[in-house]
């Protein structure tokens, strides 16, 4: 089964958010409906990035890298690797 590994940005609180799911649609929509305690506050978030993966336990692996990145590599890795993401959506980001 594919899971998903995104990174979410939210230009309420200028923040990012990554994770990773076997239901990228569904999640995002948690998300936004403020179903989670950490994204809460930030509604709305925008898919910025994401990729598939072949399992989780890859999708794991790529979220802690993901997670260990500063700020700053953040945007540079979104900027470099954005293939599958909105364009239009790297515009809310605040650099």
């Amino acid at each position: 089964m594919p899971h998903y590994v995104y990174i979410l940005y939210s230009a309420g609180i200028d923040s990012f958010y990554k994770g990773q799911t076997s239901d990228l649609k569904s999640r995002i929509e948690r998300h936004n409906q403020g179903g989670e305690k950490y994204t809460k506050r930030g509604i709305p978030w925008v898919l910025v990035w994401s990729t598939e993966k072949a399992s989780r336990s890859d999708a794991i692996l790529l979220e802690r890298k993901l997670k260990n990145l500063s700020r700053e590599k953040t945007i540079t890795f979104i900027k470099k690797y954005r293939a599958g993401s909105s364009p239009d959506a790297l515009l809310l980001l605040k650099q």
